[in-house]
């Protein structure tokens, strides 16, 4: 191949088995084992968050776990589709197809870390294998620390009782 020619990769493998293509239409793309077990970590702890937030300004990406007031964002990577260096495999069949979409997937993973760092926000992410309740400590450490930093302790304040005068 030259410099001038592109390789052109189709939007679906080709080849593909019936039951593999059933198999892969059922996979979930939110509310996963693990989104939910630190969601309900995170929730036991008294956070209180937003779910598969779309991303400003980046079409077709989401959030799984999002503090707007803290600009805090969390992703649970699935170890295939997000090349877990420990987990990841990569598929024989349809070897370039897979490769192409993997690769793309951890290029977008990255873009999306920059942009919403260039933003302000905090980025997490944790794989799909890790323990959900360190994942929600750390997620909390990250949150005093933001807060802290902003002057806002995270606490909800009381309101003040109104002023009554003689009648």
């Amino acid at each position: 191949m030259d410099e001038t020619s592109v390789e052109t990769v189709p939007c679906r493998p080709a080849g593909v088995h019936a039951a593999t293509s059933a198999r892969m239409s059922r996979q979930k793309r939110k509310d996963t084992a693990p989104e939910m077990e630190l969601r309900r970590a995170l929730y036991r702890r008294g956070s209180r968050y937003r779910v598969n937030r779309p991303l400003e300004g980046m079409p077709r990406r989401r959030a799984d776990v999002t503090f707007v007031g803290a600009k805090v964002v969390v992703f649970v990577d699935g170890c295939f589709w997000h090349r877990c260096p420990v987990h990841g495999t990569a598929p024989v069949n349809n070897g370039a197809w897979w490769e192409h979409k993997l690769s793309g997937n951890v290029a977008r993973d990255r873009d999306t870390d920059t942009r919403l760092r260039e933003a302000g926000w905090a980025v997490l992410r944790f794989w799909e294998h890790e323990d959900m309740e360190a994942a929600a400590s750390e997620v909390e450490r990250v949150l005093r620390e933001r807060r802290l930093a902003r002057g806002r302790t995270g606490r909800v304040r009381k309101p003040e009782s109104p002023v009554r005068g003689p009648r």
